[in-house]
């Protein structure tokens, strides 16, 4: 019980760790730091895990990659958006 409850609250932060990018970019309409190769990279590397989850019928990892992968679009759309 104890490693289940450390796996959804590493879930839980792993999947809002990018909520804090998102909104500065959001308010500040500026994305120019970010690094686009990055954002694809981690966005693959996210949809991989969400493909793994399905595989292995983990909830949790559905979730949070799903979550994580939707910040991750929104970040490269800000940037498509603000970026130079």
């Amino acid at each position: 019980m104890m490693f289940e409850a450390a796996g959804f609250t590493a879930a839980t932060l792993t999947s809002l760790a990018f909520l804090p990018q998102v909104h500065k970019a959001w308010q500040t309409r500026s994305a120019e730091d970010l690094s686009m190769g990055t954002l694809v990279a981690q966005g693959a590397g996210v949809a991989l895990w969400i493909i793994y989850g399905v595989g292995i019928g983990s909830l949790p990892v559905i979730a949070s990659n799903t979550i994580t992968l939707a910040l991750m679009l929104a970040l490269i759309g800000l940037k498509r958006r603000y970026g130079n």
